[in-house]
């Protein structure tokens, strides 16, 4: 009778051993997208650190991240509410499934979108450069080459993409607020947040006359040659056939949906500070502490907030213009405003500001430092002087409110290291259905 009860015992625990582990298998899928069916593995690298936590991204409480003793040890309680999602919010009209981020990535790297079939998406955000080009100003159509090799190949009156590229690592998560919520209908894109959405975001450079349009068409004739070149491809045909189904499967908004899907895809939320917020006080060293710390006290997280470091919203900071345009640049609304951008994975997506002349970080704190209230104007540290077309009056009174000094600039720079993470997808497809060369004249 005690075998028997022995037994019994033991094949009830290992179908509680067998429950457990599944139910934690199946927990784990679960969190990396919040989208139903065939939903790619975007983050199979275990997370670092303590749980997620839901939206509070691991959270407990709102210190910051600790502090640093006299004696460089790190409080007890680490962790930080700004630690990045360990899963993905796609809208509900546009799943997150393989084979649409397959479809995606092909697209984003065919030439065909582009009006001279010269340019890709992946010209100007190209894993290399962090998926940006390394570039101050872009160059898109008629140019050769790649990143701050690429060369404007013909003589014509195209000229220089107005802004800097900005990276689309991690862009899944623009717009999300302190809590972790994410809108993706509502994220705000491009440096003076004209569209909303990567969808919408996704089929605007087709439009522009430097990214990728040109001379071949009118603006107004985009989509319907684009549309038409895609769909006599058979290839392409079956794919958009099988993904989205319909008579008339290719279609702008399903460009749109296939190139926003990968795009989302493209995540790094697993950097020594995401690790360090989730609980591993030993993944950032005392010195990027006490950045961070200073990066706080000083009023950096003011406008750098949230999981993205960044309110996204726009500001007058009284960048100069990148003198390689000829024009002055006067941003949102007339009024210099650009976006906050993010301050993630910087060691690849530079140089800096929405032009592009801050060339290093130390250029760019020094121009803060030049900004803010003490900083002496166009007398004060660095060698980016403010804009001549911005009133002193029109900056931002959070950055005039900045109290950065010189010591807290290499102490913030080592804590902005703690925020890349390159280990993103990276993947070039061998060949693009439409034939041509994969992401344009980049060779």
């Amino acid at each position: 009778m005690k075998n028997l009860m022995w037994c019994f015992m033991m094949i009830a625990f290992t179908v509680l051993l067998v429950q457990c582990k599944a139910d934690d298998h199946n927990d784990e899928i679960a969190s990396l997208v919040d989208s139903p069916n065939d939903t790619p593995n975007l983050n199979p690298r275990p997370p670092g650190g303590g749980g997620n936590g839901g939206n509070n991204n691991g959270g407990g409480g709102n210190n910051n991240g600790g502090n640093v003793g006299g004696d460089g040890a790190i409080d007890a309680n680490v962790l930080d509410d700004r630690g990045l999602p360990q899963n993905i919010v796609a809208p509900a009209d546009n799943a997150l499934t393989t084979a649409k981020v397959e479809l995606g990535r092909l697209l984003f790297w065919d030439p065909i979108l582009s009006g001279e079939q010269d340019v890709s998406c992946a010209t100007c955000h190209h894993p290399e450069f962090g998926y940006a080009d390394g570039r101050a100003l872009p160059i898109g159509v008629g140019g050769i080459g790649l990143g701050p090799a690429r060369q404007d190949g013909v003589n014509d009156d195209i000229g220089l993409v107005q802004r800097n590229s900005p990276t689309i690592v991690n862009a899944a998560f623009n717009g999300i607020d302190d809590q972790g919520n994410v809108n993706p209908n509502q994220a705000p894109m491009f440096w003076d947040n004209r569209a909303n959405g990567l969808e919408e975001q996704a089929l605007l450079p087709l439009h522009s006359f430097e990214e990728m349009r040109g001379h071949a068409f009118s603006e107004e004739e985009t989509l319907e040659v684009i549309v038409d070149r895609i769909n006599a491809i058979a290839a392409y045909r079956n794919q958009f056939q099988q993904i989205f189904g319909g008579n008339n499967a290719v279609n702008a908004v399903n460009i749109g949906n296939a190139i926003a899907a990968f795009e989302r895809s493209i995540v790094a939320n697993n950097s020594p500070f995401d690790r360090y917020a989730r609980g591993d006080e030993n993944a950032l060293t005392p010195q990027q502490i006490q950045g961070l710390n200073r990066f706080d006290a000083v009023g950096c997280a003011d406008c750098h907030s949230g999981p993205m470091f960044s309110d996204f919203d726009l500001h007058t900071l009284g960048v100069p213009d990148n003198p390689l345009l000829g024009f002055s640049d006067d941003g949102a609304n007339g009024q210099y405003e650009f976006r906050t951008p993010s301050l993630r994975n910087l060691n690849t997506t530079g140089p800096y500001f929405h032009n592009g002349v801050g060339g290093d970080l130390t250029d760019v704190l020094n121009f803060y430092r030049r900004i803010q209230g003490n900083g002496g104007g166009n007398g004060g540290p660095g060698n980016l002087n403010i804009n001549p077309n911005v009133n002193r009056n029109q900056i931002d009174q959070d950055a005039r409110n900045l109290r950065l000094n010189n010591n807290d600039v290499q102490a913030i720079i080592a804590f902005l290291q703690t925020l890349n993470d390159e280990n993103f997808d990276q993947q070039i497809p061998g060949s693009v259905p439409s034939g041509l060369p994969v992401g344009g004249n980049i060779q």
